[in-house]
């Protein structure tokens, strides 16, 4: 295992791996249905570290428009024993909890794990803060409209959010970071802990999405790390009418859009063929730096 949690950022592009301990992934990549869950994630791992991904996201909730919510135990059911088995490995990567849950993030690193990444941006449960600030972990805090919203589901192309309001999409988002950020500084957590992800895919429209996904620059001057997550979104779907196992050409423009924008995470599906995609943005886009 990586001992330091805390990366360096701005050298290279950093690549998250999923790992979906879920039965009803959007994308089709669910591990729960596997006869070995723990041994199916193993492997699933073993490879994307030999791709390149630097760390691993495991989470055991699905995050697509419509899934239904799972209880802390089985959550915890799902994803403890894979982090523990990725943990013992020895394998040379970092390991993020996908929860939102305080009582799931706080056994994940128990477990092994070394970040939190939380979709509803420390906002859906009020401890998460306190354990955010307790574990000294990094923690990314994602932006998640809090407001109404409709999901529009498709059997081809699966949901995508319509109706979604902004008085001001880019300004929203900065302001409800800057919350979640706040929440876990009073929280006793330091800015060294933090990194943001502007939700991609998530309360956001099509045109939304690509209208966030072209003014990135405004939240990397933040000042915080940026993580973002366009693989396999609808988003890109709708623009292509593609299903989601048919969306990794569109997920590596959105990739080196977003490195061009200033990410410094890009959390995929498609490790092997996005880590490539990764390397080649990064030689030009960061050219200058790798050749100091």
């Amino acid at each position: 295992m990586i001992l330091n949690p805390f990366l360096e950022y701005g050298r290279h592009t950093y690549v998250m791996g999923i790992l979906n301990v879920t039965p009803d992934s959007f994308s089709g990549d669910g591990l729960l249905s596997q006869a070995d869950t723990i041994q199916a994630a193993l492997e699933q791992a073993e490879r994307f570290v030999e791709y390149g991904a630097e760390i691993l996201d495991v989470g055991g909730e699905s995050t697509r428009p419509g899934a239904q919510p799972v209880t802390i135990d089985e959550e915890m059911e799902r994803v403890v024993p894979v982090i523990e088995a990725i943990a013992a490995s020895g394998m040379n990567v970092l390991v993020s909890v996908d929860t939102y849950k305080a009582a799931v993030a706080r056994a994940a690193l128990s477990a092994g794990a070394n970040w939190i990444n939380d979709i509803w941006g420390l906002r859906a449960d009020p401890d998460m803060p306190g354990v955010a600030a307790e574990s000294g972990a990094p923690v990314v805090i994602m932006h998640n409209h809090l407001k109404p919203a409709t999901a529009e589901l498709q059997e081809r192309l699966g949901g995508h959010y319509v109706g979604v309001k902004y008085g001001n999409l880019i300004e929203e988002i900065k302001t409800e970071l800057l919350y979640s950020v706040e929440l876990a500084l009073q929280a006793g957590a330091s800015a060294r802990q933090i990194i943001l992800d502007p939700g991609i895919g998530f309360g956001k429209t099509v045109e939304q999405n690509l209208e966030l996904v072209d003014r990135l620059r405004e939240i990397k001057a933040l000042g915080y790390p940026l993580l973002v997550g366009p693989s396999r979104k609808s988003f890109i779907g709708y623009t292509l009418d593609l299903p989601p196992q048919e969306r990794i050409e569109g997920t590596a423009a959105m990739v080196t859009l977003c490195i061009d924008r200033g990410a410094d995470i890009v959390r995929v599906h498609d490790v092997e063929v996005i880590s490539r995609v990764v390397r080649m943005t990064d030689a030009v886009v960061r050219r200058e730096i790798q050749s100091s």
